[in-house]
């Protein structure tokens, strides 16, 4: 990717008040860009302070609202926000599709970047990463020049557990302990997506797999914990039920948690998705430890 300044671009950013969303705001910001934040929460969003921003409240899946503020926009970044009280995260997924598609076509916006998953559209059970599968399907129609970033496992995954670790000592996956896991930065991933957004030379249709550092089991996650938080913290295996009971007490109905135990499945099967080759592309620079330095001590 060039390095070449670009000219001011009016850039339209989806659920922008997320842990990717926010980060790419603030580095298209910092640039002096026009930037369109949109998102579920007014509030959220202009707490971000975003210099030379409009904030908009949207519903991501009604395409009246996303095609209405997606006009005149010359990059756009799209994602399917993660939610549970849906009747199906496959619906879901096709909403928020249908809307990012109209707003590409109607207003023939010359640059997007989506996140996508490592695996994506591998086969027809893995749950989300199937749907983003068909994402990637749905822009390569209506989008000449489209980047799909394609993530491991988000670090920041560990805090929806920080409690858990920093008073009980433990954190817990349905994966296998030695599991290897491409543990990848919600910051790298918004940088890489803001330099896409931002360069206005490249062209086509890509896909970029993001994959951190290293990969890393979750015995030795447990490992470097310790070591940093200098306190014994230990892998708990959970079951698929103990999930599945925990997205319940969340709201999820059935049809969502089979959904989400399809997922987990893909994403725990040591020949799956984990298993994509690492190339220099992959490659980002925050490790466990940059990440629990900064977001834990």
């Amino acid at each position: 990717m060039t390095n070449l300044k670009n000219k001011i671009m009016k850039i339209v950013i989806g659920a922008a008040a997320g842990n990717i969303g926010s980060r790419i705001a603030k580095k298209v910001g910092s640039e002096n860009h026009s930037v369109i934040l949109l998102g579920n929460k007014l509030n959220a969003l202009k707490n971000l302070k975003i210099h030379n921003s409009s904030s908009y409240e949207v519903d991501m899946s009604n395409a009246e609202q996303v095609v209405a503020h997606t006009k005149g926009a010359d990059a756009f970044f799209w994602l399917v926000p993660p939610v549970l009280g849906v009747s199906s995260l496959k619906e879901w997924y096709d909403r928020i599709i249908a809307a990012g598609v109209a707003a590409i076509k109607e207003n023939k916006i010359s640059r997007v970047v989506a996140i996508s998953s490592l695996g994506a559209g591998a086969s027809d059970n893995l749950g989300t990463v199937t749907y983003v599968g068909n994402l990637e399907k749905a822009f390569k129609e209506v989008a000449s020049n489209v980047v799909f970033l394609r993530p491991g496992y988000f670090m920041e995954n560990f805090l929806l557990q920080k409690n858990d670790i920093l008073e009980n000592g433990y954190f817990s996956f349905p994966y296998a302990a030695d599991h290897d896991i491409p543990f990848v930065s919600a910051d790298d991933i918004g940088d890489l997506a803001a330099e896409y957004l931002m360069d206005a030379h490249w062209a086509g249709q890509w896909t970029r797999n993001v994959m951190g550092p290293s990969n890393i089991t979750l015995k030795k996650a447990a490992e470097i914990f310790s070591k940093e938080l200098q306190q014994e913290i230990v892998y708990k295996q959970i079951t698929y039920d103990d999930i599945k009971n925990q997205f319940a007490q969340f709201g999820a109905n059935d049809t969502v948690q089979k959904e989400l135990i399809d997922l987990y499945n893909a994403l725990g099967d040591p020949n799956g998705a984990y298993a994509t080759p690492r190339t220099l592309e992959a490659h980002t620079p925050t490790s466990l430890v940059d990440f629990i330095r900064n977001k834990f001590i």
